[in-house]
């Protein structure tokens, strides 16, 4: 959740420098050319969503040129360019319910989206197309590039739409049938397939029958050098001796009813009170769970704080004695990496949560699971880690361990960068001079763009 506002490291101003020209970093002669890369995401604004911006980042370390369309957030600019990444914004959709709703903002979001994209390819130029979900809507986008325009379309992929919608709506029908569809048309069409985590993977060949060798497992890691443990702020405690926390999107299926059924327990029903409740974040559900709070009588012992940056974050996850994630089991969280869990585990926090699949994959011993679906013993779960500081302690130290290890965003990066080196477009072997041999030409795949002649898609 966490986004970046003001600076620039040294390596993406050092990268700054070369990725105009889509040539390797360094001045390095013979190296093969780079991918210039448009990455296009609905679900958040750039750099509110880390993966994506960390994504950008490493592109523009290794000397790539990155464009990045998205929508805006308030106060920001249609265009700017933030740390070597151009960033072109469009104008949220206006909230609307139901599953017309739904369809109109798909729609209009891929509308704006194409018309930019169009922009970005006769001003900037770019040889792959990287679309991050949801929705599983950019795959027709990708092929009509493809088609007209010689370029790659490589398939991010965030979310289970189908199973989103299944645990979002509780039932298939029609509309799940279509998501599968789309879902299998965006398979159809991407030349590599990003996955999230084996989980993810694993779907990928199976239901989007895509050849293994077309697909990469590239993990939402956070970065532990810029996510880690200050001396925190004792007033967010509100005089108790424990905060616990969420991070994160307030849907439907994220299960932040559940944590308000939990502390409902732990406070009216265990009769505690020792822990204050800081709930950071945003979505659909916010504003009806802000309602929910105050009848359960919680208002005193939660915060809801909405949208923050990375210093909130870093303020309130340093002050917490714990973090949870409340996600119920379900087919769609079972299979998903919390980027909440990663995030508390950077900053030394022990995990609560239900028991599932991607959530012991990624805490392992840093974790506290429950195996009842109730809210109750989230509740009795949260307070039994809270009177013992020093299992919270050694969970703390061996989740921090875990992503310092093994779990960073750096671990990540070759194999996210090996998609592009793969995609780079291909260029001729220039002419030899009079009296020397000639080279043979590589052929020249119909699919490979011409890096200084980009085309959109022709009308």
């Amino acid at each position: 959740m966490a986004t970046v506002d003001r600076g620039s490291s040294p390596r993406a101003g050092r990268a700054s420098t070369t990725a105009a020209t889509g040539t390797a970093p360094d001045g390095a002669a013979g190296s093969p050319p780079l991918a210039r890369v448009l990455i296009v995401v609905q679900n958040l604004s750039v750099p509110l969503d880390r993966r994506v911006w960390l994504e950008c980042q490493t592109l523009v370390g290794a000397g790539h040129q990155v464009s990045v369309i998205c929508p805006r957030d308030d106060g920001q600019p249609a265009h700017r360019t933030l740390d070597g990444v151009r960033i072109h914004t469009y104008a949220p959709p206006r909230p609307r319910s139901g599953v017309g709703g739904y369809v109109v903002e798909f729609l209009y979001c891929w509308l704006r989206t194409a018309l930019l994209s169009v922009g970005v390819a006769r001003r900037e130029g770019f040889d792959v197309l990287q679309a991050c979900n949801p929705p599983d809507t950019y795959w027709l986008l990708g092929l009509l590039y493809k088609v007209f325009g010689g370029k790659r379309f490589v398939y991010d992929q965030h979310d289970l739409c189908p199973e989103v919608y299944s645990a979002r709506f509780g039932r298939a029908g029609l509309l799940h049938r279509g998501l599968l569809l789309l879902e299998r048309a965006t398979y159809a069409t991407a030349d590599q397939v990003i996955s999230t985590n084996p989980s993810y993977q694993e779907i990928a060949l199976r239901r989007g029958r895509v050849p293994v060798e077309r697909t990469s497992i590239v993990l939402s890691a956070p970065d532990p050098d810029a996510m880690r443990r200050t001396d925190g702020d004792p007033a967010l405690r509100h005089g108790r001796d424990h905060l616990v926390c969420y991070l994160g999107i307030m849907g439907p299926q994220d299960g932040v009813d559940r944590l308000l059924g939990a502390i409902d327990h732990y406070v009216h029903v265990m009769g505690r009170t020792d822990a204050h409740f800081g709930l950071l974040g945003f979505g659909d559900c916010l504003d009806a769970l802000r309602v929910e709070s105050r009848t359960r009588g919680l208002d005193d012992v939660v915060t809801f704080t909405g949208k923050v940056g990375p210093e909130e974050i870093t303020r309130w996850l340093s002050s917490a004695s714990l973090g949870v994630t409340p996600d119920p089991k379900n087919e769609f969280n079972d299979k998903s990496t919390m980027n909440k869990t990663l995030e508390y585990m950077s900053f030394e926090l022990p995990v609560v949560g239900f028991d599932l699949v991607e959530n012991r994959r990624s805490a392992g011993d840093a974790g506290s699971y429950v195996t009842k679906d109730d809210d109750a013993a989230l509740g009795k779960a949260i307070a039994e880690l809270l009177d013992d500081p020093e299992r919270r302690a050694r969970m703390g130290a061996i989740g921090r361990k875990r992503v310092e290890d093994s779990l960073r965003w750096s671990k990540q990066e070759p194999v996210y960068l090996e998609v592009f080196r793969r995609l780079a477009p291909r260029r001729a072997v220039p002419r030899p001079a009079a009296g020397r041999r000639a080279v043979p030409r590589p052929a020249v795949p119909r699919r490979a763009a011409r890096p200084d002649a980009p085309r959109g898609p022709v009308s």
